[in-house]
């Protein structure tokens, strides 16, 4: 964006904020790329190593009363890390494979067409006066679409907001804000629950090697997150921001029959869509129905159910789950001709996939390095002395972890890189303050997700600029910000005070947290 595209507010608060606004572009932009930036780390990592270890700088493992020295990257055994295995890091990076197997599924279900109908299903025929909360509840849905869910719900917030003669603009932002600041609140599972959950698995097992954070983890708050956060943009956007005098589209913008038609959904996809829900019903039905018996092969040891390979496995069931959804919704509407087609659906998922997986070998490399040189544990444990020795109750250490990461979130926009660089560090020390890991993932949830509607280095802040441009040429990221910004720190201020109160009342995160 150039300086044109920014408008100028009146208010001394936001004219302060733009001007944080454009130092964080300006230092974001002067950041490599994520690949490069984890070499980086790499590299500092190896060199961190060198010097710590000839200084002798150690600690002692609370749980075992071992003593931890940093191991020499640039010595015999580290050149074996380093070399000989590079492959098996990247193979052994929790996420990889995760990911991918979850992908499979998703991606039939989207180019079947099943999420786009669904998402359109949810939006169409609401009265007006519900039509921002279940616009708002619909991106909290949409989320299992992941990044695709901005590309389908922005331009759908506009065009249902305008049918029901209601500013588009407005509709562009409750879409854009919903997705973006609710990103990790979901009334279901979606790939972000597998990939961090496996990210923080990895990251628990250097205090506990046999520790298992399952993607259902963060389930029950992650429900009750996403109906907090869209009844709380909800309050805002109809007791302030639908008052602003300046929501009026362009005189020239009139509505398009042909737009307008695209939102709703023919009789065939409300068909299919029956159907497919049955089917998901049923899909659910034969999993609870096979858990029930004591000896079922899905139980874990001594019949556990959060222990068993239903969850700990949870990637594959999602993955499975979307693929049979998409393929029975696929044949029902004609999307699908043939399994050949279902094939391709996922090969196209995959090929998406190729930047994040280009990203991960770089990320499993410097993940490598940090837990081999042991510095990850050392600053752990003496952190957790440290936090011990101030008498912090642990809610204000994870107030301060919220903290840190919104900051850091403003620059480093992508979750699983900011996760992974922060999880190594963070889950290890709150484990030694007997904090869970699923506490901390769910903090850092919140905290990753409310700042992605205000930061001008995330890629869809400017995407919800141009779609808002289409109803107001005029507008510039001043403009955004205006609207984002106001909700983005009631969301985060209510958010995590609920999750405080949460955390206080000693409520499950999820099954087994």
């Amino acid at each position: 964006m150039n300086s044109a595209d920014v408008v100028e507010p009146r208010s001394k608060v936001m004219r302060a904020a733009f001007r944080v606004f454009a130092v964080i572009e300006r230092v974001g932009n002067k950041l490599p790329n994520p690949f490069w930036l984890f070499w980086l780390l790499a590299l500092a990592v190896v060199a961190l190593s060198a010097i710590l270890s000839a200084t002798g700088l150690g600690a002692v493992q609370p749980a075992t009363g071992k003593p931890i020295a940093v191991r020499n990257l640039l010595s015999a055994d580290g050149f074996k890390v380093i070399i000989d295995g590079a492959v098996q890091n990247f193979a052994n990076f929790p996420p990889l494979a995760t990911i991918i197997t979850v992908m499979l599924g998703i991606s039939v279900a989207e180019r079947s067409g099943l999420i786009s109908t669904l998402l359109r299903r949810m939006v169409t025929r609401v009265p007006g006066r519900y039509l921002t909360f279940v616009l708002s509840m619909t991106a909290m849905v949409g989320h299992i679409a992941g990044d695709a869910a901005y590309v389908t719900l922005i331009p759908l917030g506009a065009l249902v907001y305008r049918a029901a003669g209601r500013s588009p603009v407005l509709g562009c932002i409750v879409a854009f804000v919903s997705i973006s600041a609710g990103y990790d609140a979901s009334p279901s599972l979606t790939t972000t629950d597998a990939l961090l959950s496996s990210i923080s698995t990895a990251a628990a097992r250097t205090i506990d090697p046999h520790y298992a954070v399952t993607p259902v983890s963060n389930y029950f708050f992650g429900l009750a997150s996403s109906v907090l956060v869209a009844l709380v943009i909800t309050i805002v956007v109809e007791t302030v921001m639908a008052r602003r005098p300046d929501l009026a589209a362009d005189e020239t913008d009139q509505p398009d029959p042909a737009d307008l038609s695209e939102v709703e959904v023919t009789a065939r996809e409300r068909r299919a869509l029956r159907i497919v829900g049955l089917v998901a019903l049923a899909f659910i039905a034969v999993l609870v129905v096979a858990l029930i018996p004591a000896s079922s092969p899905l139980r874990g040891p001594n019949g556990g159910i959060v222990n068993s390979p239903l969850f700990t496995g949870m990637a594959l069931v999602l993955g499975l789950f979307f693929a049979v959804l998409g393929t029975v919704y696929g044949k029902l509407t004609g999307t699908f001709g043939s399994a050949r087609d279902v094939i391709a659906a996922m090969v196209e998922g995959v090929r998406s996939m190729a930047p994040i997986l280009v990203l991960f070998f770089a990320i499993s490399q410097f993940l490598a390095y940090f837990k081999w040189t042991n510095i990850g544990e050392i600053i752990a444990v003496t952190g957790a002395k440290a936090l011990r020795d101030l008498g912090l109750h642990g809610w204000l250490v994870l107030v301060g972890i919220a903290v840190v990461v919104t900051v850091m979130n403003l620059v480093i926009t992508s979750g699983s890189a900011l996760w992974s660089l922060a999880a190594p560090i963070f889950i290890p020390m709150l484990m030694l303050l007997g904090i869970n890991p699923e506490v901390t993932q769910a903090v850092y949830r919140v905290a990753d997700s409310v700042t992605n509607c205000i930061t001008p280095m995330s890629p869809y802040f400017v995407m919800a600029l141009g779609f808002m441009q289409r109803y107001r040429k005029s507008a510039g990221i001043g403009t955004l910000a205006s609207f984002t910004l106001p909700l983005a720190a009631v969301i985060w201020v209510v958010w995590v005070a609920f999750f405080v109160l949460w955390y206080l009342l000693g409520l499950p995160f999820g099954p087994g947290a």
